[in-house]
């Protein structure tokens, strides 16, 4: 059986063109590779090479088959080589006119049937066909990087495209294993569309000061579960290269969340673009390197802090999954907790809940069956909050409702003794306000942890204006005894986290909203080109609608920007009662729930 598009040209042999050749190359195509740059030949041809001959070690592949691989790679200086090719994919430098140049070139190299694709994230598919002699040929090919290794490809179609043009490139991409997303011509297009407003308003947290460049990162793959914190991956795909598909985004849509934070401009003006710069948001051994070194702004080993107070009892206000879930975090880790509700009866359901969850982790291996029942003996429950009176650590863990919040502060005042820390788990709720409605605000602060809170490592530590220095020193010790990762930000809404995460959620509710692609399509790209553990849509359903608009509203409500305002599509779900799994139906329906 005859290959589809046997011969595909790669016009553009830096770190993507590179990956996209190997790609072709291992499905048995002949490929061609152009570029100007002799250094970029070289690199293309080694780079090829290297990653043939671990494939070789680690027996994916014979040295046969290897051979073979590379015989079907030749590398060129001269876009005429490209003559017979039935595909040509450029990858060169996101640039307009440099763009423009390669594909007006082409219309005098190659056959009018040959497919002429680019690999833009950002720039205009339509604008970039208008300038070819054949518009109908060209289409967006968007490979995500590293090439080998992701399985998306966005098929972006313009209105001059013709349909066996789409046709023969997004059976290509199935033939490489790849998973191909239908995409209109947007600048974008659906993953980065999404991606690159997220990594900007992280470059813009980053600037303000509001958090650490580490704790930036280690929040968003701790909290999110995501392959890499977005400053890390700003520089692996390289901050010049985020700056223009981020002015692209901003030219079309006119939100300023897309505008480039100036962090971004001075970086680029500076040459400080990134992994392959070796410096960025970080510092790295060498150009081209992950390998990340300390530098000036590398927290030292033994970060300054006050003094802590000794913590060996905990109590915990309320009685669902989240207070449950920690109550088991700090049994397991040998302190004596406190388990309050509001009746005896819902601290010992709560209570009962921990027993499960420790027989399940016992059934998996997790832990042996006498740690569980130690860890359970260790949690006695009480119906009323009078049980904290000698409790040296207090968290909250009601409902996420201000005034609840404000009426169970003034009420720990009173009962708790002088010197105990109150915490309060809220994820967007101002904690000075809590922190308020007591005497003693300076022993006040915010412990965010994550569902579930015994899985999730991750704990944002949220000091107001008025946390004394040992309040906060107390807590960052006393989360790394529970074998979780502390990150400190300040007090205002979202935190870290959920300040990154729920203007994304909102923004692929209106990429919905507005037809340009599906739920399936973008929970897909989400997963597939970004990494993410689960797509926007999934996320959405899990947490619930009604939780994610809560957030979303608080969010637009402190920062005011016209581009955090809750999609209507997420309002109108809502109010028709369709919350997510919890009630059967969201964005998609859940039998069985």
């Amino acid at each position: 059986m005859d290959t589809p598009l046997p011969t595909v040209a790669v016009v553009g042999l830096g770190t993507m063109g590179t990956g996209i050749a190997e790609v072709l190359a291992r499905s048995g195509r002949t490929v061609v590779g152009v570029d100007i740059s002799a250094d970029a030949v070289r690199s293309a041809t080694a780079v090829l090479a290297a990653a043939t001959a671990r494939s070789v070690t680690r027996g994916r592949i014979t040295e046969r088959e290897r051979e073979r691989v590379l015989d079907r790679f030749r590398a060129h200086h001269d876009l005429s080589a490209v003559a017979d090719a039935d595909l040509v994919i450029e990858v060169v430098s996101e640039d307009y006119e440099v763009k423009r140049g390669v594909l007006r070139e082409l219309d005098g190299v190659v056959r009018p049937g040959t497919i002429v694709a680019t690999g833009t994230n950002a720039l205009s598919v339509t604008r970039l066909a208008a300038d070819s002699a054949y518009p109908e040929r060209v289409l967006g090919m968007h490979f995500f990087n590293p090439a080998p290794a992701m399985k998306l490809v966005e098929i972006v179609s313009s209105v001059l495209t013709a349909p066996w043009a789409v046709e023969a490139v997004t059976a290509l991409a199935r033939e490489l294993g790849k998973e191909p997303v239908a995409a209109g011509d947007r600048p974008g297009f659906v993953a980065d569309g999404l991606l690159f407003g997220y990594l900007n308003q992280a470059a813009a947290m980053y600037e303000s000061r509001y958090a650490s460049r580490e704790d930036i990162d280690a929040a968003m793959r701790l909290g999110c579960g995501l392959p890499m914190g977005p400053l890390a991956l700003l520089d692996l795909i390289g901050i010049d290269t985020a700056r223009t598909v981020l002015e692209a985004l901003h030219s079309a849509s006119g939100d300023r969340s897309h505008a480039p934070a100036p962090v971004l401009r001075q970086l680029s003006d500076a040459g400080l673009t990134g992994r392959k710069a070796g410096r960025g948001f970080y510092t790295y051994a060498a150009p081209g390197t992950g390998e990340v070194l300390p530098d000036r702004l590398t927290p030292g080993p033994s970060a300054t802090l006050a003094a802590g107070r000794e913590v060996r009892s905990v109590g915990i206000a309320g009685s669902g999954t989240m207070a449950a879930g920690i109550a088991e975090v700090f049994a397991r880790s040998g302190y004596g907790v406190v388990l309050a509700a509001r009746s005896e009866r819902k601290a010992t359901g709560a209570r009962e809940r921990i027993a499960a969850s420790l027989a399940r982790s016992v059934a998996k291996g997790r832990i042996g069956a006498e740690a569980a029942e130690g860890t359970l003996e260790r949690i006695r429950t009480a119906g009323s909050l009078d049980a904290f009176g000698e409790a040296d650590l207090v968290l909250e863990a009601v409902a996420e409702v201000l005034e609840v919040k404000r009426a169970l502060f003034a009420t720990l005042d009173k009962v708790c003794r002088p010197g105990a820390v109150l915490a309060t788990t809220t994820s967007s709720l101002p904690v000075v306000v809590c922190a308020r409605a007591t005497t003693r605000p300076e022993d006040v602060i915010g412990m965010h942890f994550f569902n579930p809170a015994p899985a999730m490592r991750l704990v944002e530590v949220v000091r107001t204006v008025l946390t004394s220095d040992e309040t906060h020193a107390t807590v960052r010790a006393v989360t790394a005894t529970l074998k979780k990762h502390p990150v400190d930000c300040g007090d205002r809404a979202g935190f870290i986290v959920n300040a990154l995460l729920f203007p994304y959620l909102n923004n692929a509710v209106k990429m919905v909203e507005n037809h340009y692609a599906s739920l399936d399509e973008i929970d897909a790209a989400m997963k597939l080109g970004g990494g993410y553990p689960m797509g926007p849509f999934e996320l959405l359903d899990t947490v619930g609608l009604d939780v994610s608009l809560a957030i979303e509203r608080v969010l637009h409500q402190e920062f005011r920007e016209p581009g955090l305002a809750p999609a209507p599509l997420l309002e109108r779900l809502v109010a028709a009662g369709c919350l997510g799994r919890k009630t059967g139906r969201g964005f998609r329906e859940h039998l069985g729930r």
